[in-house]
């Protein structure tokens, strides 16, 4: 791959426009570089976002335009634009936060100026049109007081320009009619009720929602098993009981790290090597700004840089310390067109013997870094480049092409004699392989984070395409147009051999595939069973592990949660529409919850019948 390099852009917060709500965490501020940043980016037919008439606000007039038409201002507002926005917002289709072709043309300037500026406070005052995007986004943005108010006025000087253009799609009316609900049959509630008892609350990183952004719990086998897991902000701490004592601080080792704006970015994730105790190496995954160095894998200079993702090998010259101490080097580093669905992901195959030649081989999950839904298709779903896919590499070798790690001849395309095939890759076609797992029986599970229909669980094969962005679960996508619906496959579909996946289900039920496991603990109730849920909800769910095959669907059902001995939700007990609920599995195959938004970890004690009364 080509070495490209760009001028640096900052990327303060997240705006989330006209009712668009955003992460809580994302950090107010402007952009301070002002450089010009070119874009391909291109307006879509008209897709109203909210009713034309709603209390308050009447939209613009279209006699009379209130927005700044000077060349300058538009300009300037599409640097703040793309530093601040673009990791949720296009003009194409819905995705984090809502399409917003033709914003300016629904609501006033005033509204908008006043919910840019302070979103919350807008919220509070009871204005409807604000509520009814935050019971639907379950976010809400934080203000942007340190936006001047010409700051703001060019900002949408800017969105009015990309005003819909009245062209008809046509490649959408090819596709027949959208499905309004994919997966019509409803997730039922089991019998089960799921017992969780409180064990501790992680150190807050944060004095606003996420409190602690805990991501992944890891187990490190040895003569003493050891459980660690980490804060995305950069704290990695080893688990004692109920007690988290820091282990590492990423800011300390790499002075560029960063970890805004959130939406995964930071200390994304980290393995041990299989036999640590003896060689010491560790592996991390980090996020720098853009342009902090040459990627590896990078693309046109047309295409801005949001930042970039490090995958970094450290050697620790005592790893039985209880505090990281070591020296690192890099392995490989890749651009970013956005913020979200980066190289998140990378473990070892806990069940690979060190006869068998995947032992000791590095698994890498590389989201598509909003590439689709910013019209970079051409970036996903292919095995010529890295975006969207599954990689697996010999971190000890050096047969790669920038020397620093080997690619495995049992790769399905190590040995097709293409030089524009990447060696590297496992599988294509995933927008967000957010976590990599291996079940007791050796499947190895993928879950994929859907965009605004579709949450998967695949079954990871060598070679593999799972159809990300032609493909959505079981359905066709859009991806040329609008993708903010799904269609009915096509009567063709065979001919496309994309691997569909083993559990799916809809957006109402749930919001982003929050991956679990199957459960191998001493509770009779959850054996056997693959146990995940909804980030955003905080619902948990289980499918029988029997039931995962490839070419069909197992059937989902619903826990009720008994938290501390009294029957609850996440949303409940969190206090917050969205949980940011993950699952992690302990000594003993101890199953945990634990909840982004308050830092709270919980414990599966029991499962019982849920006796009705």
């Amino acid at each position: 791959m080509s070495r490209k390099t760009r001028r640096p852009q900052t990327y303060i917060g997240l705006l989330l426009f006209s009712g668009v709500i955003a992460f809580q965490g994302c950090v107010s501020g402007k952009n301070k570089e002002n450089q010009p940043v070119r874009t391909n980016q291109q307006t879509s037919a008209n897709n109203p976002v909210f009713p034309a008439n709603h209390s308050g606000n009447t939209g613009a007039s279209a006699s009379k335009n209130p927005y700044s038409t000077d060349e300058h201002d538009i300009i300037h507002g599409k640097q703040l634009f793309q530093s601040n926005c673009t990791a949720c917002h296009n003009f194409e289709q819905k995705g984090i936060g809502p399409n917003l072709a033709g914003v300016t043309t629904r609501d006033t300037p005033e509204w908008l100026t006043k919910f840019v500026r302070n979103a919350p406070e807008v919220i509070k005052s009871g204005d409807a049109k604000a509520i009814k995007l935050y019971e639907e986004y379950k976010q809400m943005m934080p203000p942007f007081t340190a936006f001047t108010p010409g700051e703001v006025q060019s900002i949408l000087a800017y969105l009015h320009a990309q005003q819909p253009a009245s062209a008809i799609d046509e490649n959408t009316a090819k596709l027949g009619p959208p499905l309004s609900d994919p997966i019509p049959t409803k997730i039922p509630k089991s019998e089960l009720l799921l017992s969780l008892e409180s064990i501790t609350t992680a150190p807050a990183t944060a004095e606003k929602i996420p409190l602690a952004r805990i991501n992944t719990m890891v187990v490190l086998p040895g003569k003493k098993n050891r459980v660690f897991i980490q804060d995305l902000r950069g704290i990695l701490y080893e688990m004692e009981g109920k007690n988290l004592r820091q282990y590492l601080d990423m800011s300390k080792e790499r002075p560029a790290f960063i970890s805004t704006p959130g939406l995964a970015t930071g200390l994304g994730s980290y393995a041990f090597h299989p036999e640590f105790y003896k060689n010491g190496f560790f592996y991390t995954t980090h996020t720098e700004k853009a342009n902090t160095a040459p990627a590896d894998f990078a693309y046109a200079d047309s295409i801005k840089v949001a930042l970039q993702w490090v995958l970094t090998e450290w050697k620790l010259p005592d790893p039985h310390a209880s505090v990281f101490s070591g020296k690192g080097r890099e392995l490989l580093r890749v651009n970013m067109v956005n913020q979200i669905h980066g190289v998140q992901e990378i473990t070892f195959n806990p069940f690979a013997k060190p006869s068998s030649p995947d032992y000791g081989l590095l698994y890498i999950g590389v989201g598509d870094g909003g590439a689709a839904e910013q019209k970079y298709s051409f970036l996903c779903n292919s095995n010529k480049t890295v975006w969207s896919t599954v990689l697996r590499i010999d971190p000890r070798g050096n047969n790669s092409k920038n020397g620093h790690y080997g690619i495995p001849a049992i790769n399905p395309f190590a040995q097709d004699k293409d030089p524009e095939t990447l060696g590297e890759i496992f599988a294509t076609g995933f927008r967000n392989p957010n976590r990599i797992y291996w079940a007791p029986d050796g499947k190895m599970l993928i879950s994929d984070i859907g965009l605004t229909n579709i949450e998967e669980l695949n079954i990871g094969k060598a070679g593999a395409n799972y159809g990300w962005p032609a493909r959505e679960g079981t359905f066709l996508l859009n991806y040329q147009g609008k993708m903010d619906k799904v269609y009915a496959l096509p009567a063709d579909d065979a001919q496309y051999n994309y691997t569909y996946p083993v559990v799916q289900f809809d957006h109402d039920e749930g919001n982003a595939f929050s991956a679990g496991f199957v459960y191998n603990g001493s509770i009779p109730l959850l054996k056997n069973k693959y146990i995940f849920g909804d980030i955003v909800s905080g619902r948990v769910f289980f499918v029988e592990n029997n039931q995962l095959k490839l070419g069909q669907q197992a059937p989902i059902q619903e826990f009720t949660l008994q938290m501390d001995g009294t029957t609850s939700t996440f949303q409940t007990i969190t206090g917050n529409k969205k949980t940011d609920l993950r699952f992690g599995m302990g000594l003993q195959n101890e199953l945990y919850l634990y909840t982004k938004t308050d830092g709270k970890i919980y414990r599966v004690n029991n499962c019982l019948p849920n006796k009705k009364i």
